[in-house]
Order: C-alpha cells, then structure tokens, then sequence
C-alpha cells in the first residue's frame, strides 16, 4: 500500500468486518439494505475494495469496486451484500449458511498501467488483464492461494477476462494494485 498513515487499524479492520456480516445478515433477514452512519473519516475516504465470502473454507462470493467509487464503509456494505447474493458463480448465500461464513476484505489502492508483465510481483500485485471489451480482475492474494507462479497468475488474469490464456504474451493492458487484506479468521 502506499503512505503507512494510508493503512487501516486493527479496531478499523474489526468494524468493517463487523459491518460485512451485519450486511449480509441484515439483508438475508429484511431483503434491504443496512443504513448506517460512521464518524470515522478514514472509512469515508473513497476506496475500492472487494469483500470476498467462504463457507467452510469454500468460496462462496466475491464482488467489489476496483476503483474509489463510494465511501469505504459504503462500499463495503454494498459489496458484502453483492457478493453474498450477486456473484453470477453462486446461487445466493442462504440465512443458514451464515454460522459457518468467513468474511476476508480486501482495500485497494489506485491501479496503475505497467509496461512489462516482469514488473508483477506475485503475492504483492493485483492485477486487472483488459483487451478491448474484455476485462479480469485478480486480487494479490489469489496466487499465493494457489500456488501460482507469474506466467500462470497472467494466465488466469486473461481467463477472468474471458481471453486466451496466453494473450498477454501477444499484448494486453497489464495493471497492477495492492491490497490491505483481513479477515474474520485473522482477527478472529
């Protein structure tokens, strides 16, 4: 991430992971969203950010803003509900599911444009892979999830965005962001 000051707090982590759940579960209950105010202004900063969901270890969801389009605690009210009832992957998250649902969040910096798929450092990285309409979004932690080396990180991100998986060796818009990464699991 860039300025340390930039970096979210434990107590920060905790509330936005507080408020996916509330979110989800709100919404699972009333089929509405949760309306709610901070004080905080770090979480009113515009940031983009994905909320990413697990059941029993299983993804289950992950939707979010690749760019700083809403307030952060907005953004991630938004997202957890999304991922929880959007992801075209999943049938949506169910009222029973939720004793066994991890929330992981991911806060991202600004993208910007590299010349070289070398200059991608796996683990630290997200990429988004574009080529005229076509666009895939990969978070930092997805490779070392998988235990994927660079050419097969770049594979994927041509995959997610629905190209050959080696199109980047022939020419494709490479942008790389980093991510703060926490999760229930972590923080308990």
């Amino acid at each position: 991430m860039a300025e340390k000051s930039e970096y979210l707090t434990e107590e920060e982590k905790k509330f936005l992971l507080q408020l996916a759940r509330r979110s989800i579960t709100y919404f699972l209950k009333n089929r509405r969203m949760l309306e709610e105010e901070v004080e905080n202004p770090r979480l009113k900063q515009k940031q983009g950010a994905f909320v990413t969901l697990k059941v029993n270890g299983e993804l289950r969801g992950c939707i979010g803003y690749p760019l700083p389009y809403k307030p952060l605690y907005q953004a991630i009210i938004e997202m957890a509900v999304a991922a929880a009832t959007e992801d075209y992957r999943f049938p949506p998250l169910t009222e029973e599911e939720l004793a066994d649902l991890k929330i992981e969040i991911s806060v991202l910096t600004l993208p910007r444009k590299v010349n070289k798929p070398e200059e991608v450092v796996v683990g630290r990285h997200g990429i988004i892979v574009s080529k005229g309409f076509n666009k895939g979004l990969l978070l930092p932690q997805v490779p070392l999830e998988y235990g994927w080396d660079l050419e097969t990180y770049l594979n994927h991100g041509c995959l997610k965005a629905g190209l050959a998986p080696d199109e980047w060796k022939r020419g494709v818009s490479l942008e790389v962001f980093e991510a703060q990464v926490f999760s229930e699991e972590e923080l308990g």
